[in-house]
């Protein structure tokens, strides 16, 4: 992946787990020396809501520190595994804060039967917390039928036609005039990897079209421009800001200003 983003003189974000840091510290090391951007995808890859305060504190702490001492760069970002922050592990965004990360990735705007808070805002925002600020970048969706559809990547990229995700893009570039936030697993250029016992379902979502990844992403390279998440905040500058209540079923927007 590396070798193809350099071919496209692309520079992405990428939220490195910190167990994967621990055991090949040379590949964070790699990975900050050819100008990508590091973030945390935390340390264990446990789900957000399955876990205290005090043990979600333990780990994405842990993973920043050891990100941050191997790349020799700030770690800003952090994307919860399964994007697994909800209204009912929102209290995860003050410790992010507190620990000291200034972005997340983690809101998908979305209804999934794992994560999403559906009626979250699409585009990137800022939220004034308990703990502070921080700025939420949400991945790409599209507005359907008044439903948000995901055009993000990830599964979705290798399940849903190509022709999706590019008119996605294109929508939102230049309808919206927002940016797409597209994500992507190292695993899933990997057709040959082992098959591990898993339900239908899991397999279907894991297995399904590995083998159409790396071209479809060479393509989309071709399609389109890319960068970091800190680079992508930095041209946006001020955002709009919104609040999530999480003991309402609605997302409570405050009036867009200029921060």
């Amino acid at each position: 992946l590396l070798d193809l983003f350099d071919e496209h003189r692309v520079r992405t974000t990428c939220f490195v787990l910190g167990w994967v840091a621990d055991r090949h510290p040379e590949l964070v090391r790699l990975i900050a020396a050819r100008g990508h951007e590091v973030a945390s995808h935390g340390y264990w890859h446990q789900l957000v809501y399955d876990l205290t305060a005090t043990e979600f504190r333990d780990d994405v702490r842990r993973s920043r520190l050891l990100l941050q001492d191997l790349s020799g760069q700030p770690v800003d970002g952090y994307r919860a595994p399964s994007f697994s922050i909800t209204r009912r592990s929102l209290w995860a965004l003050d410790v992010l804060i507190d620990v000291g990360y200034t972005y997340d990735s983690s809101i998908f705007p979305v209804r999934h039967d794992r994560y999403g808070i559906p009626d979250a805002p699409r585009h990137p925002y800022r939220m004034r917390r308990p703990a502070g600020v921080i700025t939420e970048v949400p991945p790409a969706t599209l507005r359907v039928a008044g439903q948000n559809v995901p055009v993000a990547g990830g599964g979705y990229f290798r399940l849903l036609p190509y022709a999706w995700h590019r008119l996605g893009f294109r929508r939102i570039n230049a309808g919206e005039q927002k940016p797409a936030v597209f994500y992507l697993h190292p695993w899933e250029v990997d057709p040959t990897q082992p098959r591990l016992s898993a339900g239908l379902l899991s397999r279907v979502r894991h297995y399904t079209n590995l083998h159409r990844t790396e071209p479809r992403l060479r393509r989309l390279l071709d399609d389109a421009s890319f960068g970091t998440v800190r680079e992508m905040l930095t041209r946006l500058g001020a955002l709009p800001w919104a609040s999530l209540d999480a003991r309402q079923g609605t997302d409570v927007q405050a009036p867009l200003r200029e921060s």
